[in-house]
């Protein structure tokens, strides 16, 4: 006889085993484990002050986890790229309070990935009517998912405003009904002339400037490795005045559990670190996440952030790469217009409406900028003519929901 299902809400991670947790996703994505997200909770990269409380939602049968949703109470909307200013600031014009709100994300991630971590689709159901359901009994005015995957769509209620954006993700090949690339050369071939000029020429710089490369995986990563890179990433925030939340220990830690994950390019000249990128690796896409820099060289942040990690994927069978949120300079790189998506539960009824049309109107805007780029790419078919002209179906054929 099966348990009736119950619900726990946890204020941390340490309060579930690894294996537990484990046990409800496949691995493939780094960010959704519990040693990425426990150690952000255990080496402070995640605090009340800045934002963020824990308060994962669980569901058990008797001692047996079957669904598990990383979420937080969000005091604020940073660390989460997907904006919902105007929402908040809608809410304080009514006299309503926006915060504190309910996110289900990982946070300082826009990366797509598993959100309902569940063992089959009927608790990934039941999963979302909790959040709505526990959002609305503690008198919360919202419940978020961001960056959810396309198999957890059908786990969402109409009640769950849908929206979208766009981020710009390496594949190999473009058209899956071409050939991989099997090398950089063979992926420049791909190009029209001018921007593979474009880019021999950004590389040579960087070869002239003397700068060289080191890969460093986490296994491989020494102290020294693990502080010149976050030495960089402060530097980055540090530069645009921001505070920079991965702690040390937080690398470290990464280090330590999840060393297949971890990859750093380290830029190199005259016997020492220049700068560097941090990415995580999944089962077959790799993650760009941050980079600095101690030296300026033209060319250096393209070489370090994107050509040195298409060649890591290249010479490791992944295919896909995602560099980050925004850039519309990725797109002359070989780095293409994918859509991402998110879901929301608003609780007042008021605005839940507003919002519907709000979200329609926004899809419609980002399906048509999509669309624009994708007419737009670098690359060139057998015949010379510009690819890329396919995916535009892809974006506009799509409802303002983001699904068919």
């Amino acid at each position: 006889m099966t348990a009736t299902p119950t619900a726990r809400i946890l204020d941390s991670l340490a309060q579930i085993s690894a294996a537990q947790w484990d046990a409800l996703h496949d691995g493939r994505n780094p960010f959704i484990a519990h040693a990425f997200l426990a150690g952000l909770e255990q080496h402070g990269c995640l605090r009340a002050q800045w934002g963020w409380t824990p308060h994962h939602l669980t569901v058990w049968e008797g001692e047996a986890l079957v669904a598990a949703a990383p979420a937080y109470l969000k005091d604020n909307s940073h660390g989460e790229f997907v904006f919902d200013h105007v929402w908040a600031h809608a809410h304080a014009q009514q006299g309503l309070d926006y915060f504190p709100k309910w996110l289900c994300a990982v946070p300082y991630s826009p990366v797509t990935g598993p959100r309902l971590l569940a063992c089959d689709a009927a608790h990934r159901r039941t999963l979302t009517g909790l959040l709505a359901a526990l959002a609305e009994r503690n008198g919360l005015s919202s419940a978020h998912v961001n960056f959810h995957r396309d198999d957890e769509e059908p786990a969402f209620g109409d009640d769950w405003l849908p929206r979208v954006d766009v981020q710009y993700h390496w594949r190999n090949p473009v058209d899956a009904a071409d050939e991989p690339w099997r090398d950089f050369d063979a992926f420049l071939a791909a190009f029209d002339h001018k921007h593979r000029k474009n880019i021999r020429q950004e590389r040579a710089k960087v070869t002239r400037a003397g700068i060289t490369f080191r890969v460093v995986e986490g296994h491989q990563a020494s102290e020294a490795d693990l502080a010149a890179m976050h030495g960089f990433y402060r530097q980055t925030f540090a530069d645009y005045g921001n505070h920079p939340a991965l702690t040390l220990e937080f690398l470290q830690h990464l280090a330590a559990t999840l060393p297949a994950s971890l990859v750093i390019f380290l830029a190199q000249r005259e016997g020492r670190a220049i700068a560097g990128a941090l990415c995580l690796r999944g089962g077959d896409t790799l993650y760009g996440r941050y980079w600095g820099a101690a030296e300026t060289w033209p060319g250096l942040h393209f070489e370090t952030c994107y050509y040195q990690g298409i060649e890591y994927c290249l010479r490791h069978g992944l295919t896909r790469f995602e560099p980050g949120a925004q850039g519309e300079h990725k797109l002359a790189r070989g780095f293409l217009p994918s859509l991402v998506h998110s879901r929301h539960w608003i609780a007042h009824e008021g605005f839940r409406e507003p919002l519907r049309d709000w979200c329609a109107q926004e899809a419609a805007s980002v399906q048509r900028y999509a669309a624009t780029l994708a007419a737009h790419t670098p690359f060139k078919s057998p015949a010379g003519t510009t690819i890329g002209h396919d995916r535009i179906d892809e974006f506009t054929a799509r409802p303002a929901a983001g699904r068919s």
